[in-house]
């Protein structure tokens, strides 16, 4: 038996899962935009402090709303350029490996970001 808050509160948290998925395919568009304007040549700061705001943001979020492996994921890249970041100079060629799993990440994310993540081994 359950009483009229915790009614009210699965009531809300309902709401707020069907938001946060609303809103999934506009905070990957951030991403993918952030994405096509990234010079791995030159990378810009702003540029990596947004995509990092937004995998962040993803990371922190994403399984409270039943998302867990895209949270999962968002950290993992996340992570990753925080390493990249750490670097003085960073080859062009490593830029283009994260932005290759940031393009695998966001096509997924697009696609079914409550189903397998391609090339995940089942169980992982």
């Amino acid at each position: 038996m359950s009483s009229g808050a915790d009614e009210e509160f699965f009531a809300r948290l309902a709401e707020l899962n069907g938001k946060f998925a609303a809103s999934l395919p506009q905070t990957l568009g951030r991403l993918s935009a952030a994405r096509e304007a990234f010079d791995v040549a030159r990378p810009q700061g702003a540029l990596i402090a947004q995509l990092q705001a937004v995998l962040h943001t993803l990371a922190g979020s994403s399984a409270t709303f039943g998302f867990r492996g895209l949270g999962q994921h968002a950290r993992a890249l996340e992570q990753r350029l925080r390493v990249l970041t750490t670097f003085d100079s960073v080859n062009p060629t490593e830029w283009r490996a994260w932005l290759g799993e940031l393009d695998t990440f966001v096509a997924w994310g697009l696609r079914d970001p409550k189903g397998s993540y391609p090339n995940d081994e089942p169980g992982i």
